[in-house]
């Protein structure tokens, strides 16, 4: 029996990257998917999917409550239910604290960290009905983090506080509430950062030296660990966040 038989799970950000390699692990574990992103791309990868069992993509601006509000209701319609929501929707930020203006601010904290409260808002009636479970994607930089990602880390913090409260409060309800946190990841938006390096190869080689696996996590790794948290496989682990760093968490820098 695969684990996410007979589920259905929503995905914020899901048009590529950790959002598409969730989508992809939640159809291969046997659960259908509703794939939500601003990019129209979240399309193709729906098509692609939608071979192997139900998925649909859905447009949605996760900063709007309205569009949250419509689209989740759009996605229970189709998939008849949802037993999970993964709030993997988000935006890298490399903003100097003074310079930094309010609408930056709000911006980066609009989907990194607001949106995933909204789509709980409107996911947890349904969820509360089948007793689901809610995965937020955080990030190890949530508790270690280096100079230039202000203030992601703020953001993903806020998240995994979110998720402990939600944990908590949901908890006698039957819904679970966990966090993923990848650490660096083979994804357009660590790439973007590279690129962004005066020597963007010696950057990665630089950046791979001090992982101790040696090599940064695949999307489908991170995926693995989603669907694992979404299934009853998980069932005794709620308010938690598991890493998924190659190790880079448990290194003590010299």
């Amino acid at each position: 029996m695969s684990a996410l038989d007979g589920k259905s799970v929503l995905v914020t950000g899901a048009a590529r990257g950790i959002g598409a390699a969730v989508a992809e692990a939640v159809v291969e574990e046997g659960g259908g998917v509703a794939l939500l992103d601003i990019d129209p791309a979240g399309a193709d990868t729906a098509a692609r999917l939608a071979g192997r069992g139900p998925a649909h993509f859905f447009p949605c601006d996760v900063r709007s409550l309205e569009e949250v509000e419509r689209t989740v209701a759009d996605a229970e319609h189709a998939l008849g239910g949802l037993d999970g929501l993964v709030n993997n929707a988000g935006v890298n930020a490399y903003f100097d604290a003074v310079a930094m203006t309010e609408d930056d601010w709000d911006s980066v904290f609009a989907v990194d960290l607001k949106a995933a409260w909204m789509l709980a808002k409107a996911a947890l009636p349904g969820l509360i009905e089948r007793r689901g479970a809610v995965v937020n994607i955080s990030s190890i930089q949530a508790r270690l983090t280096i100079r230039g990602f202000f203030p992601y880390a703020a953001a993903k913090a806020g998240l995994e506080g979110l998720t402990r409260s939600l944990a908590l409060e949901y908890a006698p309800e039957g819904v679970r509430v966990n966090a993923v946190a990848p650490g660096y990841t083979e994804t357009r938006l660590v790439q973007e950062w590279l690129d962004q390096q005066d020597d963007p190869t010696a950057a990665l080689h630089g950046l791979l030296a001090k992982i101790p696996l040696g090599r940064m996590a695949e999307p489908r790794e991170v995926g693995n660990a989603v669907v694992f948290m979404l299934s009853d496989r998980s069932s005794a682990i709620t308010g938690a966040t598991l890493a998924v760093d190659c190790g880079v968490g448990a290194l003590f820098a010299t």
